[in-house]
């Protein structure tokens, strides 16, 4: 089960990573983790926010890139 997780997060990383604007450029759209690096979109880490750990993927929403927890707990 896990394994088949990480498999769809490294394929599904580069499928959602363009963004075209109405007048055709291409936005580079992407989340950062605590310390400022850049985390590409379908991205999964683990974050700690407020005591909490969990495991986060990088998505959009309403054309925000947006942290949304996948998983409680962090892998090890």
């Amino acid at each position: 089960m896990r394994r088949s997780f990480l498999l769809m997060c490294l394929i599904a990383g580069p499928a959602f990573a363009d963004v075209t604007s109405p007048s055709g450029k291409t936005v580079e759209c992407y989340c950062t983790d605590t310390s400022g690096s850049r985390v590409e979109l379908g991205q999964t880490i683990c974050l700690q926010v407020d005591g909490r750990m969990f495991m986060a993927q990088c998505q959009m929403s309403l054309n925000l890139p947006m942290w949304r927890e996948v998983q409680q707990g962090c892998m090890t």
